[in-house]
């Protein structure tokens, strides 16, 4: 699809499409990708559960590393096709049918896993669920970051990221009981149920390159009532400049379309009248941003200190986030007798909070920058890893469990913003390139993690107590990594800067105090 497709103005005659305004609107598209961000977390973890008591039912010996491989192929999947979707979504500036077509291949591969009958057919299910996780992440933040105003991204991001925490809300429960109930096709129907009604709302979306050609800004449609005043005075006032850093300023018709930063290389239209005529859409007099090749953008992500650390972080927050899962259905199972259905329950207690870090995480990213907030978080999940170790009364394990997942969830919002800013001050660096190197560091994270986990807990004694400790280090390392490179402005750069003047006020003051003695001495 190309620039100048984009920029085709309807004809006179033709009709905007039912309900242009709420399906383009930045709401309407926050609310589809964060629908499609639980869909595929109730898909992934909905099994989760369930999986260990279902090989141990086929036969299957040294279930927990088999689980380990299982999750291994859905987060292999999900690495192998990154790179490919990540470009096709830039190059052709198609968000809209790469995730219907994702959706649907979710779909073929969760019937798959269900009628699979021997173990490699569910792992090559469990790769195909990868590729379409892939879609989901990848193009989905990017329609998200193309249609909000830069000025809100942090927040609709923690908002869209509160449906990994609410699909880990209802997967594993839901899974759970259902399998005691109806056995392992009972949570692969009810995925299959949910992912067909996301798929609907793929369908009603309306990207902003389209309902620009109707002269609709969604950006611009969503602007706050108490802002209303002031975007009359001054259209770019409420959501500061939004152009990327390789575009050319807008003539001033049309200054209140380009409040929303564009990745598909289309700016706002501007409206002239003629005399005698009605209000006909012109073309955008903007020169599109320079198109690179995929080598030049991972040359330019490379020099970027927060890009790297941002993904690097992103790895061991993969890393941490799934090398437990094939390990706590058995560990709670060993410890405290939990069947399938109670490690659910477990799974909920934990996750409830996590659906308020989130948001709140953006929220404060919009506004006080990602610095404090990830490095915050981080030392806040430390301790909660220790405490996981004892094994106690189990009311204490669920508050340490939840607690440890509210912090680390709180993580995922200011780093999505973090290389949303990286997107916006690298020319030709579009969001889908930035999501896809998240989503590719992700999926290594994700890949690492449960065969670390499956194999730890399985071969090493007292593997669970190795695991966590694991997981502190981990964590200690993203600590000190963030808070040397994240944000504009560093912490480690902020304190530098608040310690320095101090340094200087004294030596002032020395200066100061020895002028009057040098002045006796003279006198003398």
């Amino acid at each position: 699809m190309s620039s100048s497709e984009h920029q085709r103005t309807p004809p006179e005659e033709a009709r905007p499409p039912w309900g242009l305004k709420w399906r383009s609107s930045v709401w309407f598209i926050t609310t589809v990708v964060g629908m499609g961000i639980t869909t595929d977390l109730l898909v992934y973890s909905i099994v989760i559960p369930v999986l260990p008591f279902h090989l141990e039912g086929l036969d299957y010996s040294n279930v927990s590393a088999l689980v380990g491989y299982l999750l291994f192929a859905y987060s292999g999947g999900l690495v192998v096709s990154t790179p490919p979707i990540a470009w096709i979504s830039e190059r052709f500036n198609a968000r809209k049918l790469p995730l219907v077509l994702g959706l649907v291949a979710l779909i073929g591969s969760q019937i798959m896993l269900m009628e699979a009958p021997v173990y490699w057919v569910m792992a090559l299910a469990r790769v195909i669920q990868g590729i379409s996780s892939s879609v989901v992440w990848v193009v989905g933040l990017a329609l998200l970051c193309d249609t909000t105003p830069e000025k809100y991204i942090g927040r609709q991001l923690g908002l869209a990221m509160s449906g990994l925490s609410l699909g880990l809300l209802v997967g594993p429960p839901v899974g759970g009981a259902l399998y005691t109930r109806f056995g392992f096709r009972g949570p692969i129907i009810f995925g299959v149920i949910v992912t067909f009604i996301d798929l609907l709302g793929r369908f009603l979306i309306i990207e902003r390159y389209e309902a620009l050609r109707w002269g609709v800004d969604p950006g611009a449609l969503d602007t706050a009532d108490s802002e209303a005043q002031e975007i009359k005075s001054d259209p770019t006032a409420a959501y500061g400049t939004f152009e990327g850093p390789s575009t050319q300023p807008l003539d001033p018709q049309g200054a209140d379309s380009s409040a929303v930063p564009s990745t598909s290389n289309v700016e706002a239209p501007t409206t002239e009248k003629s005399e005698g005529a009605r209000t006909t859409v012109s073309s955008p007099t903007v020169s599109p941003p320079p198109r690179l090749s995929s080598m030049k953008v991972i040359a330019k992500l490379a020099k970027s200190s927060r890009a790297l650390v941002a993904l690097f972080n992103t790895i061991i927050y993969g890393i941490m986030f799934t090398s437990q899962e094939p390990a706590l259905p058995l560990h709670l199972n060993q410890v405290w007798g939990l069947d399938s259905s109670k490690v659910g329950l477990v799974y909920i207690a934990s996750v409830v909070p996590t659906l308020l870090s989130s948001p709140f995480a953006g929220w404060w990213a919009d506004h006080k920058g990602p610095e404090w907030i990830t490095v915050g978080c981080l030392v806040l999940s430390v301790p909660w890893f220790g405490i996981v170790i004892i094994q106690k009364q189990l009311a204490l394990f669920i508050t340490a469990f939840a607690l440890e997942y509210f912090f680390l969830a709180g993580v995922v919002a200011p780093l999505t913003s973090e290389l949303a800013a990286v997107s916006r001050s690298l020319p030709g660096v579009g969001y889908a390139h930035v999501y896809g190197a998240f989503n590719l560091a992700y999926g290594i994270g994700a890949a690492l993690g449960p065969l670390i986990g499956g194999q730890i807990f399985s071969h090493v004694n007292r593997g669970w107590m190795v695991l966590n400790v694991l997981s502190i280090c981990l964590v200690t390392v993203s600590i000190v990594l963030a808070f040397v490179y994240t944000g504009e402005q560093p912490l480690l750069k902020m304190f530098a800067a608040r310690i320095k003047p101090l340094g200087v006020s004294k030596d002032t003051s020395h200066a100061q105090e020895g002028e009057p003695a040098q002045e006796t001495k003279k006198d003398m």
